[in-house]
């Protein structure tokens, strides 16, 4: 757990850093950089990531596009299996592989999606470079409004898989 836990921090610092974390988004997920995605928080354990109702977000009824929720709620559960495969060795490759979501109420303001099931990313992770077999692990975020009230869930099923050290 300690050869674990230095790559894990020098991943946090990275992507809490603003200046860091925007030039990331700018270069890989434009995307979210325009919808003006935020990491709010990052442990071990749990990923927070906030997205704003604004011109870029927002569709016709008045409320946060799903396209965007989706790419917000995915960001949640996609920055914890980034730390946890981050320098790993043998290295991790990460894929989603399916999603199912929940709307339960309209999405306005700024929304925080939340992912707690660092745990069972790490031990997915664990299980695939210890067996080289690939790993499925289907994790939640939960999407809040500004009042604490739940406007979406995201449940993202991960595919882990350790790459081979031959090389042809």
């Amino acid at each position: 757990m300690a050869t674990q836990q230095a790559p894990a921090e020098a991943f946090r610092n990275m992507v809490t850093s603003p200046a860091k974390f925007r030039l990331f988004l700018l270069s890989k997920l434009p995307m979210a950089y325009l919808a003006g995605l935020r990491i709010s928080s990052l442990t071990d354990e749990r990923a927070t990531v906030t997205i704003p109702y604004k011109y870029l977000t927002k569709n016709p009824f008045g409320s946060i596009y799903f396209a965007c929720l989706s790419m917000a709620a995915e960001l949640s559960t996609g920055v914890l299996c980034m730390m946890h495969v981050y320098k790993s060795e043998p290295p991790v490759s990460m894929l989603v592989v399916g999603m199912d979501a929940d709307f339960t109420r309209k999405a306005v303001g700024v929304i925080r999606f939340s992912c707690e099931d660092g745990r069972r990313i790490q031990e997915a992770v664990d299980k695939a470079k210890a067996t080289g077999e690939g790993q499925t692990v289907t994790v939640t975020s939960t999407g809040t409004d500004e009042t604490g009230a739940q406007v979406a869930s995201f449940r993202f099923t991960w595919s882990f898989k350790a790459k081979s050290k031959k090389q042809v």
